[in-house]
């Protein structure tokens, strides 16, 4: 199975989790079998305002069933909920340690926004 998984940098399995959805550096796109990851820049990190909504429209065009990270605000959830894309918490970890809670079933599947969301950058 092919998930995204948020990242702060690009090096490979071995990178960090971002636990922000939204202002994540990087969306990883990962095997859940093989392990092989394919970075995507998150365009909408930087954008003064409606970051959670265009990160989810970016993860929803990778057409994909699962999305890992630490925080979703309302509208991203909400965007990723209508995808119907399945939405889990972690908070820390390199992708391969996230990847591992996933497959074992440890991580917590989300059933709402994880904070109430923000405006712009701070």
């Amino acid at each position: 199975m092919k998930i995204i998984v948020t990242a702060k940098n690009n090096s490979g399995i071995e990178s960090e989790l971002d636990p922000r959805f939204g202002r994540a550096n990087y969306f990883v796109i990962v095997d859940t079998e093989s392990m092989d990851v394919n970075f995507i820049d998150n365009s909408a990190a930087e954008a003064s305002s409606g970051a959670g909504v265009g990160a989810a429209q970016l993860v929803a065009d990778q057409k994909v069933e699962v999305v890992i990270s630490g925080n979703f605000g309302p509208k991203a959830f909400n965007g990723l909920n209508a995808a119907n894309i399945r939405l889990y918490a972690s908070n820390s970890g390199t992708l391969a340690e996230v990847v591992e809670e996933y497959n074992k079933g440890n991580l917590k599947q989300l059933s709402n926004a994880t904070n109430s969301g923000h405006v712009g950058i701070r």
